[in-house]
């Protein structure tokens, strides 16, 4: 899965912005997917994908690495290094801040991270190999929830782990998501929060100072769906323009439910907002992972994996 899955951010206060002046900190975001997209031809759909998602993402982690002057120059030598390669975050204050120190991470929470990888692994690796012959969509789809299993709640969440042990303050990339009572805080506070983090700094605090918070909420949605189809569409070589849709409905979403009418409905708390939640991000799922997505990309990646364990 493109490793950019979305968030953007739920509440209506912002931390001030960083200095994102610097040109030397975009250099990377732009000549790294750039020099991929040179070798399209020369790749499977599902190579061209991942390469394209590992450069933007490399891209955008140099990005926040640049931007946290302080804190980066505070901070030890291998401490940079274990944020630049070995955590997804793109939270560089907090990673890099010497003075914040986690508590312990108990063994339930190690097990539960354990269980989502292997529970991932096995829908990956497993069920969606076995459950083509109902329909390939559903190959498709198996093995993309098996890959989200998989990395963004399984595996980042054992690094984080890991650097908690070690007493650096690494927040885990999905905090139970199911439990929004809110369509912002599923976004803002529980959904990929690397991806929040980038947008927030990134999209939302420029735009916020110059048009307000609405504007800005939208435009960081925007940016998502756009680099959403960038990773998603280009590589399936069709449906472009759908994953924007999605990102700019989940927009209007958020708007809507801290809206004089969304408060009225009660769609920021309870049972009220789950339901809203539940529905607006994930009836519309379709658009963002569009069919052509799956059954190009998708697909031959899981008889790629299938054809390399039958060889070992």
């Amino acid at each position: 899965m493109p490793r950019v899955t979305t968030t953007l951010i739920a509440e209506d206060t912002v931390t001030a912005p960083k200095d994102l002046n610097s040109w030397m900190a975009w250099i990377p975001l732009f000549i790294l997917p750039a020099a991929v997209c040179l070798f399209r031809s020369r790749l499977q759909p599902w190579e061209f994908m991942w390469s394209l998602s590992i450069a933007t993402f490399c891209g955008c982690k140099w990005q926040t690495w640049c931007n946290a002057r302080e804190a980066r120059r505070r901070a030890s030598a291998l401490r940079n290094i274990g944020y630049l390669f070995l955590w997804p975050g793109m939270d560089a204050d907090i990673f890099l801040n010497c003075e914040n120190k986690p508590t312990k991470p108990t063994s339930v929470a190690w097990f539960a991270a354990l269980a989502k990888t292997v529970a991932g692994i096995v829908l990956l690796v497993v069920v969606a190999g076995r459950v083509g012959h109902i329909h390939p969509l559903l190959t498709g789809w198996t093995a993309m929830l098996g890959l989200i299993l998989f990395l963004h709640f399984g595996t980042f969440h054992l690094l984080a782990l890991l650097w908690q042990s070690t007493g650096i303050n690494a927040e885990a990339v999905m905090r139970s998501p199911l439990r929004s009572t809110s369509l912002g805080e599923f976004w803002g506070k529980r959904w990929n929060l690397a991806f929040h983090e980038l947008m927030r700094d990134l999209v939302f605090q420029p735009v916020r100072k110059r048009l307000g918070v609405s504007a800005a909420t939208l435009a960081a949605f925007l940016a998502s769906g756009l680099l959403h189809d960038f990773v998603i569409s280009f590589p399936a070589r069709g449906c472009y323009g759908l994953p924007t849709a999605y990102f700019v409905l989940q927009g209007l979403g958020v708007l809507f439910e801290r809206s004089r009418a969304g408060r009225w409905l009660g769609l920021r708390e309870g049972v009220r907002g789950w339901l809203f939640a539940l529905t607006v991000a994930g009836a519309p799922v379709f658009l963002l992972f569009h069919r052509p997505f799956v059954m190009t990309v998708i697909v031959p990646f899981v008889a790629a994996i299938r054809n390399a364990l039958v060889q070992v």
